[in-house]
């Protein structure tokens, strides 16, 4: 493969996985706890027997939205492209191996790093069948990167619900192939700079697999519906507006947990988390940790060089970003299209490529689409 262009944050949805999945592969205890799909008033949606919901299968979003004509731009560029008409017909273009690669070779994209089903374990509102949940998906994640390995980057999604399920499946996942982790967090887990998850950075220590976090926003939401109209949106744009910015607490807990500097080995990737706002947090952290902590957390470091020395962010529209490169290392970002989400650039990534980064060396704009990744996830071009 002759690499180019690689998408380091793209999405396999719970809502587009093939509709038995779960309940075909799940223990006997555990098949009336899975995710399924039944009829709803929009169509088929994806449901559980204890009251959560996932939304419309092959629907739009992680969250699966009913597409709606004008009323995200984003949207309509993807439906331009037949994406959401096919899946209403049941062509599940986003996890049908064969589709998928058509639909990047679209996009002018070589290769993507697969975040998994996001938020999924959260909504389930069941953590022990939320354990079996990710295991399923991790092994048909691991059959279907098979397809076209040196395209499919799929990452095994972790518990958050249970420490000793998480590092079980950290080294199931090693076995099964997958070529890094994500950890799917909750707004009621422990801090990661907890001593608890000990054993969970050791695991991923011993498996030399890169640990992803993909924001999934601030938590739950306060009820909207009693708001007036315009109260309304004005929530949607500012929950849209800041979500990415909830990273900077796992950046923080990690480098001032001490994380990356017992476990040198650790590669940690912040998944669309933005990049403009992190030249701040690294400076306030460098600030803050020489003016009272440094004689408390045992650093050996400033806060900002184990960012440089292990950390990654992706990013699909950051111009303020790029502007501050010099301040966070050309080598530190990954652009990726976050496909198929509605706040992605597909099938538009080349446009927004050049617009972004046409200004830079191409030394630079290299690194940043393609270069940065394929050290990161050991590809190489043939």
């Amino acid at each position: 493969m002759q690499y180019q262009v690689i998408s380091a944050d793209c999405h396999l949805d719970l809502i587009w996985l093939p509709p038995d999945l779960f309940t075909a592969n799940a223990s006997q205890a555990m098949k009336d706890r899975m995710p399924y799909v039944t009829d709803g008033p929009d169509g088929k949606v994806w449901v559980s027997k204890r009251g959560a919901r996932f939304g419309l299968m092959n629907g739009m979003g992680s969250a699966g939205r009913k597409y709606v004509p004008g009323q995200i731009h984003r949207s309509d560029r993807m439906a331009a492209e037949g994406l959401f008409e096919d899946g209403s017909k049941g062509i599940r273009r986003l996890t049908d191996p064969r589709l998928r690669l058509k639909d990047q070779d679209r996009d002018g994209v070589q290769a993507e790093v697969l975040y998994g089903i996001l938020g999924a374990g959260n909504r389930l509102n069941d953590p022990e069948a939320a354990i079996e949940m990710y295991q399923i998906y991790n092994a048909w994640l691991a059959e279907f990167c098979k397809h076209a390995p040196d395209r499919f980057i799929g990452l095994g999604s972790l518990t958050p619900f249970d420490r000793d399920a998480a590092v079980a499946e950290v080294r199931r996942a090693a076995k099964l192939g997958l070529k890094g982790l994500e950890f799917a967090t909750s707004p009621d887990m422990v801090p990661l700079y907890d001593p608890q998850w000990e054993p969970l950075w050791q695991a991923v220590n011993d498996v030399a697999m890169p640990m992803h976090f993909h924001t999934t926003g601030g938590g739950k939401v306060a009820p909207r519906d009693h708001l007036p109209f315009r109260a309304q949106r004005a929530a949607s744009a500012c929950s849209i507006t800041g979500f990415q910015l909830v990273t900077a607490q796992f950046l923080m807990a990690v480098i001032y947990g001490g994380v990356l500097e017992r476990y040198p080995n650790i590669r940690i990737v912040l998944g669309e988390s933005g990049i403009g706002w992190i030249p701040y947090i690294l400076d306030r952290m460098d600030y803050e940790y020489e003016d009272q902590f440094h004689n408390d957390l045992a650093l050996s470091m400033k806060p900002s060089d184990y960012w440089k020395r292990q950390c990654r962010a992706t990013f699909q529209v950051d111009e303020v970003g790029v502007e501050l490169l010099h301040r966070m290392g050309e080598e530190t970002v990954m652009w990726g299209s976050d496909f198929p989400h509605p706040d992605g650039v597909w099938p538009d990534s080349q446009e927004y490529i050049q617009k972004q980064f046409g200004h830079l060396p191409e030394r630079v704009r290299n690194k940043i689409v393609c270069e940065n990744a394929m050290a990161f996830y050991g590809l190489s071009n043939t």
